[in-house]
C-alpha cells in the first residue's frame, strides 16, 4: 500500500479504523488483489439506502494567476460544493493546500484519501468522501505506465505522470453494501499514452470482485463516444451513466476554460459504472458567481444507486 502513513488520507486511517479495523488495506501489485476483496451486500430486504451522489470534478489547480486565482475561486468552489453535498467526489489537479482547503470548507464530516503524483509534481487525483454515509476498507494508487506500483513512473510519451486513486467503501446507509471507486486525470498531450492508459485501468477493474459495484470518475481528455479511450473502456464492461441515466439536467462542454459555455458540447468529465447501477439523474452543474466559475471544468454528478 502507498503511502498509508503520509499524505495519502489526511484522516483516513482515523476513519478506517473506526469503521473497520479488522480489514487490511489491499495493494493492487499481486494479480489477485482485487479479486479476493471480500463481498459485503447488504441484508435481503433491507430498506432501500437513499441514493448515492457521485461527482467528478477537475479543480483546476491552485495558482495566484489572475483573474482566475485559487483565492477568488475558493469560495465559488465552497458555496458549489457545499450545495450539491455529494457523498464522493473524484476530483483531478488539486494541489495539497487546495484540497486542505476544499476539506476545510466541506466541514468535518469529509475526508480523502489521494497522494501526490509525483516528487516534484504534486497534483493528485484525490477521492473525497462523506463520512457519514461512507467508510473505506481499502484502497490504493498506481501508475499508469510500464511501472505501475513506481511512483511517478511516466511512459508512453505522457506528458505528465497519471495515475489512479482507488477506493473500497463500505455504505453505511445501506446494510454496509461495499463498492469500489477508481479515479484518474488521464494524459492531455498525447492519445497513444491515453490509450495505454486505459487499457491499464481496464486490466484493474477485472481483478476487482465482479460482484462489487464500481465507479470511475475522471478527466479523460478525450470526448464520450468519439474517442478509443472511451471504447476500450465500454468494451471492459463499463456503462456511461449519463447514457443510462433515468434523467438528465442541461449537457454543456465539461471544459469550459472560463469562457461562455457550449451547450451539447464535448464531455471530457466521465462517470462510469458497471451494469447494474441505477442512475436516477446526471448533469453538468454551471453554479457561478457573478460570473466567476470555480473551476475551468465543470463538475459532473450523478445520483445513483447501486
Amino acid at each position: 500500500m502507498t503511502g498509508a502513513s503520509g499524505p495519502n488520507r489526511r484522516a483516513g486511517l482515523r476513519t478506517v479504523v473506526a469503521a473497520a479495523a479488522a480489514l487490511p488495506l489491499l495493494g493492487m501489485t499481486g494479480s489477485s488483489a482485487g479479486r479476493q476483496e471480500s463481498r459485503s451486500h447488504g441484508a435481503p430486504g433491507a430498506t432501500p439506502a437513499p441514493p448515492l451522489e457521485v461527482m467528478t470534478f477537475n479543480l483546476r489547480y491552485a495558482s495566484r494567476r489572475k483573474p482566475n486565482s485559487w483565492a477568488v475561486r475558493r469560495p465559488v468552489m465552497s458555496a458549489l460544493l457545499r450545495r450539491a453535498a455529494p457523498h464522493v467526489i473524484g476530483t483531478q489537479e488539486g494541489r495539497p493546500r487546495q484540497l486542505r482547503d476544499i476539506e476545510d470548507d466541506l466541514g468535518p464530516h469529509y475526508d480523502r484519501i489521494g497522494v501526490p503524483r509525483a516528487a516534484g509534481d504534486d497534483e493528485a487525483v484525490a477521492v473525497f468522501f462523506d463520512t457519514r454515509r461512507l467508510a473505506p476498507t481499502a484502497h490504493e494508487n498506481f501508475w499508469l505506465s510500464d511501472t505501475p506500483a513506481v511512483r511517478g513512473s511516466n511512459s508512453w510519451g505522457g506528458g505528465h505522470p497519471r495515475m489512479v486513486t482507488w477506493v473500497r467503501f463500505r455504505d453505511l446507509r445501506a446494510a454496509g453494501r461495499e463498492f469500489v471507486v477508481l479515479n484518474t486525470h488521464l494524459d492531455n498531450a498525447s492519445q497513444y499514452a491515453r490509450v495505454r492508459g486505459a487499457a491499464l485501468i481496464a486490466e484493474r477493474i477485472a481483478r476487482f470482485d465482479p460482484a462489487l459495484p464500481l465507479l470511475l470518475t475522471g478527466d479523460f481528455n478525450a470526448v464520450a463516444h468519439v474517442s478509443p479511450v472511451y471504447d476500450a473502456l465500454l468494451a471492459a464492461g463499463l456503462v456511461d451513466t449519463w447514457d443510462t441515466a433515468r434523467a438528465r439536467g442541461g449537457a454543456y462542454a465539461t471544459f469550459h476554460g472560463y469562457r461562455p459555455l457550449i451547450p451539447d458540447g464535448d464531455r471530457i468529465d466521465w462517470i462510469l459504472a458497471t451494469p447494474g447501477v441505477t442512475v436516477h439523474r446526471e448533469w453538468t452543474d454551471t453554479f457561478a458567481v457573478d460570473g466567476q466559475y470555480p473551476s475551468d471544468h465543470l463538475p459532473v454528478q450523478a445520483s445513483l444507486s447501486l
